[in-house]
């Protein structure tokens, strides 16, 4: 985009396609591609370009505060996708958004209680049945919570110089019921 807005875009020829691409996906959404097999709606092309530009205030007003926002997820913030990591802990991740998918959706709140019986919902559970981005909101934190005790990817030492620009999702590396392990072991980082 860069160079684009200098005059000094050249694409191979017959390169069209894989040159778009580049412009549309970041290099932590090919990871998540080829590791998850789902492809992310990208950040620069597609609706949820909106959310990533609330991000970047948010980071911004975070690193303002003195936050670490390392882009990388090696600091207290981290990007997160929840349907990959649904595909992650074997549960279903397609087809559960939007309008009539009420039965699938409250079929997969139920799917992952019982995957993570000691994750209570508790008051928030009938929220959960009745909003996808609530259950996200609930996919995020989970996945946050292995990011947080080293159970999640992080950009390799390759990858790590594009990841601080572009940012990395975290997927989650082990079960679900890791999570709790990991909290009987005490936090850790890795």
């Amino acid at each position: 985009m860069t160079a684009h807005r200098s005059g000094h875009v050249t694409v191979a020829e017959g390169d069209g396609a894989q040159w778009r691409r580049r412009l549309a996906y970041r290099l932590t959404d090919e990871v998540v591609r080829g590791e998850a097999g789902i492809i992310p709606l990208s950040v620069a092309a597609d609706r949820i370009a909106h959310a990533a530009f609330r991000c970047a205030g948010l980071l911004a007003m975070l690193a303002a505060a003195g936050q670490d926002v390392d882009r990388c997820g090696a600091g207290r913030i981290v990007e997160v996708y929840p349907a990959a990591a649904l595909c992650r802990w074997g549960l279903s991740y397609r087809g559960y958004k939007g309008r009539g998918q009420n039965v699938q959706h409250a079929d997969l709140v139920t799917a992952l209680c019982g995957a993570a019986p000691w994750r209570e919902l508790g008051a928030f559970e009938a929220l959960c049945r009745r909003s996808h981005d609530a259950f996200d909101s609930v996919v995020a934190a989970l996945n946050a919570r292995a990011a947080a005790i080293g159970m999640a990817t992080r950009p390799d030492d390759e990858q790590r110089e594009v990841a601080r620009v572009e940012g990395w999702i975290a997927l989650p590396t082990g079960p679900l019921s890791g999570l709790v392990a990991g909290a009987e072991a005490g936090e850790r980082r890795s």
